[in-house]
């Protein structure tokens, strides 16, 4: 059997400047982008953080990034076409070396590359000493792609991890899954989010898979680590009752292929493959999202076992800008034939932000309680976060916008990203009185002493101005 890597070998596509795929891409003459950014001065004199070479700056200068396709995949696996493996082997797997090595990257020796470096957003403060910082980038856009406002390098791919969830979802509510299966909406932001695992997460999905006729036992996601809540994992602990694939956070992600699969008659045992028609269909479902093509995406391994796909931060917020308002999306932009399907989902999210997230201690879930109707939130691992924010949000007659938010180091046991989080929505005017008090507790993560003095807090420093403002 064919052997998976853990990432796809790309092809040059103007982001070998990146870290995050540095030695996967032969270095490239630079971008368009990267040439018309060298005469702005952004990143080289106005401390706004977007880094000269960055790629960004050309786009911030006019207000719109150029239209680019995002890092390309190599493989026909990729896109599930002919030769795509059938199953995948652990994560111990390293990267698959390319058909034809004939770069000094493809071949093994890793390429030297140059990078800005980003901004600090938080600081980890003790009695005014600052112990650690936590560096990152955040992009705020419009549906259509022009930077509102931008911190950090916004062409820094990341892995989307669970922040796909709500594009990938559009696959089976497309093929008539809500009909099909009688779709509550509820259920529908529970495929979308990352749940707890608590008993209300469990009761929703196995109300799902009895009324679709699936077993629960088919769930290949894995248990380990779960549940995410800790009074439930602790009562599990005390009963002697061992966790299911259930209660996995990423067990309503599972779902979306093992629904797809009953309706379309396909082979539920191995719905999780790269080259079942439930996973190819959900690939296509992601590349259509962020305008591109399904042979084109890079993907990787997600700690689930689906996969998962990179993008530069900037296509992260546009997609999120998408799913705040679809209907904005121009009538020539063929993303705009996902606006039904996406409408329904950041409806479902935005009704039942416990499915999203949980009852207790989840950001994404307290961020949209605290201004409801006014955002949705979804993160995924290694502290990377898209947000939907609604037309008005803003301030009276303000537009939609989508805003991606990365922490460097994976987000200092989430402090880094609960922290700037809050922060960038303060400043942008989404949360303001009420609801910055209700959030509290995650715009300064505190560290208690036994005896529950405040010992340290994260403390989010930047300023996430409007370009206009950074080059006017």
């Amino acid at each position: 059997m064919p052997r998976r890597s853990a990432l796809s070998p790309i092809r040059s596509s103007g982001t070998a400047s990146n870290p995050a795929v540095a030695g996967a891409l032969p270095v490239s003459a630079p971008s368009s982008r990267v040439a018309a950014a060298k005469g702005t001065g952004l990143g080289t004199g106005l401390g706004t953080g977007l880094g000269a070479g960055s790629g960004a700056a050309s786009g911030a200068a006019s207000g719109r990034r150029p239209a680019t396709d995002p890092p390309a995949a190599a493989s026909a696996s990729a896109a599930g076409g002919p030769g795509a493996a059938a199953a995948r082997p652990g994560a111990a797997d390293t990267v698959r070396p390319a058909a034809a090595p004939t770069t000094a990257a493809a071949k093994g020796r890793r390429t030297q590359v140059h990078h800005p470096v980003p901004p600090v957003l938080v600081r980890q403060m003790r009695s005014g000493v600052a112990e650690s910082e936590h560096r990152g980038h955040i992009v705020e856009v419009d549906v259509a792609g022009s930077i509102v406002r931008a911190l950090g390098d916004p062409e820094r791919v990341v892995t989307l991890r669970s922040t796909v969830k709500p594009f990938g979802l559009v696959a089976l509510i497309e093929a008539g899954g809500i009909e099909a299966f009688d779709l509550s909406s509820a259920e529908i932001a529970i495929m979308a989010g990352s749940h707890s695992g608590e008993d209300l997460h469990v009761r929703t999905l196995q109300g799902l898979f009895r009324r679709a006729g699936v077993s629960q036992q088919l769930l290949a996601c894995g248990a380990e680590g779960m549940p995410l809540d800790a009074l439930t994992a602790a009562r599990l602990a005390r009963d002697g009752e061992r966790p299911s694939p259930v209660r996995h956070m990423c067990s309503g992600q599972h779902s979306v292929a093992l629904l797809h699969s009953r309706l379309r008659g396909w082979p539920l045992e191995t719905y999780w493959h790269d080259d079942h028609p439930a996973q190819i269909e959900y690939r296509s479902a992601v590349a259509r999202a962020f305008g591109t093509r399904a042979d084109r995406l890079l993907t990787a391994i997600d700690d689930c076992g689906l996969l998962t796909y990179a993008f530069p931060i900037h296509d992260v917020a546009r997609a999120y800008a998408m799913l705040a308002e679809p209907h904005a999306v121009s009538g020539n932009d063929p993303r705009r034939a996902l606006a039904p399907a996406v409408a329904i989902i950041r409806d479902a999210m935005l009704a039942n932000p416990e499915m999203v997230g949980g009852t207790r201690e989840r950001i994404d879930t307290s961020l949209m309680k605290a201004a409801p109707g006014v955002l949705v939130s979804k993160a995924g691992r290694e502290a990377l976060r898209g947000l939907a924010i609604l037309r008005g949000a803003h301030g009276a007659g303000s537009r939609p916008t989508g805003m991606a938010i990365k922490i460097e180091d994976g987000g200092g046991h989430d402090r880094a990203g609960w922290a700037a989080v809050v922060e960038a929505l303060a400043q942008t005017g989404v949360l303001d009185g009420q609801s910055l008090r209700v959030l509290g507790r995650y715009h300064r993560p505190a560290t208690l002493d036994p005896h529950g003095r405040v010992a340290a807090e994260a403390v989010a420093s930047f300023d996430l101005a409007p370009v206009g403002e950074l080059i006017g």
